[in-house]
């Protein structure tokens, strides 16, 4: 018989709470909150670690079978899962889980020519999420965020990311380990940056190769300028000369997965 679990000045109802809002203790406990069955499902698929699996029966949709979840699970009044759930199409059930660790040292490929994102410094979540849909959709082989400003386990990304966030693989790093990273593999540096570059149209990404992008509002780093294999742009026909780095991304990434097509 499942633990039931009726109010909401439960400790473990407490501390989940706690997780959704503050980033510190999320990194304390190694621990965050995975909401929905979507998101539930891809990380279960992406093998990562589920303490705790709270379900309300009132709402649960039956998109995962309880009955085959390696962790413990409570059930909770809808009265309380009203209070958890931090939207309203969840289908009924979250999780607390177990937070990766997001080395350059654990990633494998399965290609010798790996095509890599890296995002130096993003800050807004929706943005973060945003790419990592992007990623999702082109199948990438890797995600590295540079200079992390943002727990990657903030729940506005887990959401905006619509659990893609545990389908793309995924690490984080300083510029100067990043740099060393991909030097030391042979992935050759594409640098996005409208100084001293040539249309991302003239350049080939067949080989190994990481597209680099910062935020719209600071742009990349003198460093990774410096260090790029080349600095390419997007040209642009109308009066500004950015557009959202999602958006930019998007552009780069399938023009690269175009010129591998036939690979």
């Amino acid at each position: 018989m499942r633990k039931y679990i009726s109010s909401n000045n439960n400790p473990l109802i407490k501390h989940l709470l706690l997780l959704q809002k503050k980033s510190k203790l999320r990194k304390k406990h190694n621990e965050f909150i995975i909401e929905g069955a979507q998101e539930l499902r891809f990380a279960i698929e992406a093998n990562y670690t589920l303490k705790q699996v709270l379900v309300c029966l009132d709402i649960f949709d039956n998109e995962i079978s309880l009955e085959n979840l390696d962790s413990e699970v409570l059930e909770v009044s809808k009265t309380v899962f009203d209070k958890i759930a931090y939207r309203s199409s969840t289908g009924g059930i979250m999780a607390i889980a177990s937070s990766p660790e997001l080395t350059l040292e654990k990633l494998k490929f399965d290609t010798k020519s790996p095509l890599i994102l890296v995002a130096e410094a993003p800050e807004k979540p929706g943005n973060i999420g945003a790419l990592l849909r992007t990623c999702d959709a082109a199948c990438l082989d890797a995600v590295i965020i540079a200079n992390p400003r943002t727990d990657l386990f903030n729940p506005n990304i887990i959401r905006s990311s619509v659990g893609t966030i545990f389908t793309n693989t995924i690490a984080t790093g300083t510029t100067s380990e990043i740099i060393d990273y991909l030097k030391k593999n042979n992935i050759q540096i594409f640098a996005a940056a409208l100084q001293d570059s040539s249309s991302y149209l003239d350049e080939s990404f067949k080989e190994s190769t990481a597209i680099v992008l910062g935020t719209e509002h600071e742009g990349l780093s003198e460093t990774w300028r410096a260090e790029a294999h080349k600095i390419v742009k997007i040209p642009m026909e109308g009066k500004v000369d950015s557009l959202n780095v999602s958006v930019s991304a998007a552009i780069l990434i399938f023009e690269a997965k175009r010129q591998r097509l036939n690979i």
